[in-house]
This record gives structure tokens, sequence and C-alpha cells, in this order.
């Protein structure tokens, strides 16, 4: 028997032509991958490396310390064999269902394109594309992979490979925000999960969203004031795949 709580969650979506969903780390934390303020986050990596996070994901540090990052980088992020979990996987079935125009994503672990999510619109970034940031020449990221930590070199000028992700300092692709706010302001349902909307600039991209309807699912509090219809501080998997069943 599902609670009232979903089939208002349902009864929304069955109503919608043109969802979003609006996600951030909270989303891949099923799959095993660590998010940054939670009791195990990243945060905690501070008493290893000394520094937060977000000062190991700088352009600077990338350019000063690139040993400390790969370091950082290889055990954080890319030797997590993370697979797409339920949250993902509905997410790419409601897609599939003509339910939802569009992921704006937050993460840079491709696992929306992994469960099989085609119009994805990641704002910082991915993790799966690497290249030269002297000569922009492609690496495979494999071979970056392989490397567990150490620093891939470019073969063709000598520059140090880096990730295709937004490093704190630099700014957006332009071209991948503007893509993503027309998605958030044409739709007339808004899905915010995992996210505690305190990134800024991307947070603030919701503010774009005019249609009727916006329902939240994330286990902590959000940093937003607006209107919300529908809360749920709840495993986000589970909402959205009891939702989409009720379908």
């Amino acid at each position: 028997m599902y609670n009232e709580k979903i089939v208002e969650f349902a009864d929304i979506l069955k109503d919608c032509k043109r969802a979003v969903f609006f996600g951030g780390a909270g989303v891949s934390t099923e799959s095993g991958v660590r998010d940054y303020r939670s009791e195990d986050g990243l945060y905690n990596t501070v008493k290893q490396y000394g520094v937060s996070p977000e000062v190991i994901l700088s352009h600077t540090f990338f350019e000063n310390n690139p040993d400390v990052f790969y370091d950082f980088y290889y055990t954080y992020f890319l030797a997590q064999k993370a697979l797409p979990n339920a949250a993902h996987k509905t997410l790419a079935r409601l897609e599939e269902m003509g339910k939802l125009s569009a992921v704006v994503t937050q993460n840079v672990d491709g696992l929306h394109q992994a469960a099989g999510s085609k119009r994805v619109y990641e704002l910082h970034g991915t993790s799966s594309v690497h290249y030269c940031s002297k000569c922009g020449a492609g690496f495979d990221t494999e071979r970056v992979a392989l490397l567990k930590g150490k620093v891939p070199i470019c073969e063709r000028c000598g520059g140090v490979i880096r990730p295709d992700i937004v490093l704190y300092e630099e700014p957006l692709k332009e071209r991948v925000v503007y893509r993503a706010i027309d998605a958030i302001a044409s739709a007339d349902l808004l899905i915010i999960g995992g996210t505690s909307l305190a990134v800024y600039p991307a947070a603030a991209y919701i503010r774009y969203f005019g249609g009727d309807k916006i329902v939240l699912i994330n286990k902590g509090e959000v940093e937003y004031t607006g209107k919300i219809d529908l809360v749920f501080h709840e495993n986000i998997g589970k909402v959205l795949s009891e939702t989409v069943a009720l379908l």
C-alpha cells in the first residue's frame, strides 16, 4: 500500500508533460559515491590531505600540486566502480515514457547516462573525459585510471592531463548552462533531488522555473525559500521507483 504522498506525486507526474530533474550528490550516494556534506562525505578528507575538497579541486591547486590532486581524484572518483542505482534507472525510465524532458545534474560521475538517460546537462562537467591542459589532445579515461593516482602526462607535448570537470575558480560552460536553464524554464514540473542547493551558481538556476509544481526529495534540509508543493525527506531511489510504479 503506497502512502498518500507517493500517490500525490504519481498524480502530478501523470498530469505533467515536460518534467525536469535537478539533482546533486545525494542521487549518487546510493551507488557508493561520496557526497560532500554527509557524515562520511569528502569533507573528512581534510584529515588526510590537510585541506578541503574545494581547495584540492580548484584550478590553482591542480596547477601547483597535480600529484596531490591526482591522488585525491583517483581515490575518490576513478577508483570507485559505481553503478547506476534505482534513482538513475527510474529517471531514465521516465524519459523513455516521455514524461522527463531533461536531467540537470551537478554530478560528474556519468551515472545518469550509464542508466540510459539521453538528455543530461552536466553543469560541473564529467570525469569520463580527459584531455591535455596544454594542447587539448584527448586522453583515454581508462589509461588515467590505470595510473592509480600518478599524474598522466601528454605524449604529444608533455602537458598535464586533466579531467573535463569544472574546477573551483573556473566558470561553468556557457553552452551547458544555457541549455540547462532553457530546459528548466520550459518545464511544467521540477523535481529537485539529492541536493542541498548550497552550491552556486548551479543552485540558482532553479529560479528560472516558472511551471506548475516543484517536488523535493532530499534527506537533509534544503537552502530554498520558494514554494515547494511536495517534500520527501527519504531515500530518493525508493521515492522515485515507488512513484513511477503507479504510472
